[in-house]
């Protein structure tokens, strides 16, 4: 039972499960504008979560604490360097112009976690854009809509038409809200001059904001050029799953209720698409 234990754990804190996250709603985009699945395309987004997640979440623990890492630090930092290696392997296999933009969001995801501006315009001695108040929430909605949404297109040279740019609306919408229950959580760690919704609004505001994300975020699909009623459905049922989660978050919440529970609605937004296809 202990092993399981272990290996869930490195599941979740080596951002395997995220990965998986990310890469299902690769395969919803691809699903949704009809194109084949790239395997190459969804390994290298696979390992490039891993990798950029990895590199943020222990960026500072390893430059601080390099001498006397932890075994899990340890584990996680040989992991990651696989993880990056693989995905230095499947780049090769990718279009330019999608390495093109995939570079604007690696630049992104590398200022997020380095310091690399002036003292003065940061809330404490961070220096990156992780430590800009209230910047975090909408860095990494940018960066999940890209990947999502404008990468597996652009790399099949699919035209960036009024239904693809409303798509990614829709995605930076989700990824804005299911970021929610994560700054709920994190109220009893966070900073204050972090200048997070919750902190800001108060947990009950921040709840009534992420309902009202969500009907614009199924309020959008209604303006596409194509519209089917399975994909109304799917989206109806993903809003409802996301507000529950989002409804019964709190700031002392079950250990994985984020990191696995909330973390896995993409899965079953995949698992629900395939269904109904």
């Amino acid at each position: 039972m202990q092993f399981l234990k272990r290996v869930f754990e490195f599941y979740i804190n080596s951002s395997i499960h995220v990965a998986l996250a990310v890469c299902s709603l690769v395969c919803v985009t691809i699903f949704e504008f009809d194109l084949k699945l790239n395997y190459n395309l969804l390994l290298f987004v696979f390992f490039a979560t891993i990798t950029g997640y990895n590199f943020v979440k222990y960026f500072g623990l390893a430059k601080f604490h390099h001498r006397e890492l932890a075994n899990w630090l340890k584990q996680i930092q040989i992991f990651s360097l696989l993880c990056f290696l693989s995905l230095c392997y499947f780049s090769l296999k990718l279009e330019f112009i999608t390495l093109i933009y995939l570079g604007g969001l690696g630049v992104i995801t590398f200022l997020y976690a380095i310091p690399f501006l002036p003292k003065s315009i940061f809330l404490d001695n961070g220096k990156n854009l992780r430590a800009i108040s209230g910047l975090k929430i909408y860095v990494i909605a940018l960066v999940w809509s890209g990947t999502t949404v404008i990468i597996p297109l652009v790399n099949e040279n699919y035209i960036i038409n009024t239904d693809v740019i409303l798509t990614a609306i829709q995605r930076y919408i989700y990824v804005l809200v299911v970021m929610l229950p994560f700054e709920i959580r994190d109220l009893q760690f966070d900073n204050l001059k972090l200048s997070t919704i919750p902190q800001r609004i108060g947990i009950k505001l921040t709840k009534i904001i992420g309902i009202v994300l969500l009907l614009l975020f199924y309020s959008i699909e209604i303006f596409k050029n194509e519209i089917a009623e399975k994909q109304l459905l799917l989206l109806f049922i993903i809003v409802v799953i996301v507000a529950l989660f989002l409804i019964f978050s709190k700031i002392n919440q079950k250990k994985y209720y984020s990191s696995f529970g909330v973390e896995s609605i993409p899965v079953i937004w995949l698992l629900i698409l395939i269904l109904l296809r």
